[in-house]
């Protein structure tokens, strides 16, 4: 079985972080993931602190497992949220969209992991000054918020760049992409797109069906114009913002309000003509919905059996 320096430091059985998406990654898909050995994350996304105190204690009701909850940082909530993460000593807290530095000692006090989503090797080397655990090295093939480097190429510079541990994310859904995580350094990885149908999934089942349904070239990256670039799913709605996006009568402002609740719209209503369907380029990988316990098993065997066989390439 792979067991690595972040299944020690977290105390969960599989090198496996399930990724935190807005208004998807819920009580119930982190329950499950925790549950099936890696470490689920409940995601803060824009919601208020209430809610997310909410799904940390439903979760616990589900689990005994090691849990995460992602807090970003662009959130108007995010300092009520950051200190819910405290007040319930959450073992592990992820970060994206901004610095962590304000609440970082308040986290550590509380014995919290701190592992932020980085996506460059100068931001890992920030958050580890800063007293970063680890950090969760992300590309730009995953879905939802995306930066400029490809997985391949950031992750050996990210683990050149700190001591901490690196997990690698972006463009990973079977074992393959787990044992060339392994390969390029990285001690595990976070996977979004291929939890989207997990059975403990509770996103819409047209989102589900557009995840299996889907190929290699069926993603786009828009938002590029905004500074905050999006990948998801070809849609009406993902084709039609990216047209506007180089129209340039059509102001920013204007631009952000086009998008506002469509993530929300795909996840909870299955919206096909208004809703952003995020997700990652691997979802051509993905052909059926399974429980978060058969995701994981299969990708953690199928990354052990390659493995097993890399000492044929070496003569």
């Amino acid at each position: 079985m792979i067991n690595s320096k972040i299944c020690d430091l977290l105390g969960i059985t599989y090198p496996i972080f399930q990724g935190a998406m807005a208004w998807i990654s819920d009580a119930q898909l982190a329950a499950a993931v925790s549950n099936a050995g890696g470490l689920g994350i409940i995601a803060g996304g824009s919601a208020p602190a209430a809610y997310v105190r909410e799904q940390i204690h439903q979760a616990r009701q589900l689990t005994d497992r090691p849990l995460g909850v992602n807090v970003m940082l662009m959130s108007p909530f995010a300092a009520e949220v950051a200190e819910v993460v405290a007040q319930e000593k959450v073992p592990v807290v992820t970060t994206g969209a901004g610095s962590p530095a304000p609440y970082m000692a308040t986290w550590r006090e509380a014995g919290c992991a701190v592992i932020p989503v980085v996506p460059s090797s100068g931001i890992a080397k920030v958050v580890e000054r800063l007293g970063a655990t680890a950090v969760v090295a992300e590309g730009g093939e995953s879905g939802g918020h995306i930066g400029d480097l490809t997985t391949m190429s950031l992750i050996p510079q990210v683990c050149d760049a700190v001591s901490i541990p690196v997990l690698a994310a972006g463009g990973i859904g079977d074992g393959r992409g787990v044992a060339a995580a392994l390969m390029l350094g990285a001690c595990g990885v976070q996977m979004g797109t291929r939890f989207l149908v997990a059975e403990e999934c509770s996103i819409h089942p047209s989102y589900k069906a557009k995840i299996i349904a889907a190929k290699d070239i069926d993603t786009i990256a828009t938002g590029k114009r905004l500074g905050h670039p999006v990948r998801s799913l070809k849609t009406p709605f993902s084709k039609g913002f990216f047209d506007r996006e180089y129209d340039s009568s059509i102001t920013n402002e204007e631009l952000e309000k086009l998008g506002e609740g469509a993530l929300r719209l795909a996840a909870h209503d299955g919206d096909e003509e208004a809703g952003c369907f995020m997700a990652g380029q691997i979802s051509g990988l993905v052909h059926a919905e399974q429980s978060a316990e058969e995701i994981i098993t299969e990708v953690m065997g199928e990354a052990e059996e390659l493995l097993r066989k890399a000492s044929a390439w070496v003569v």
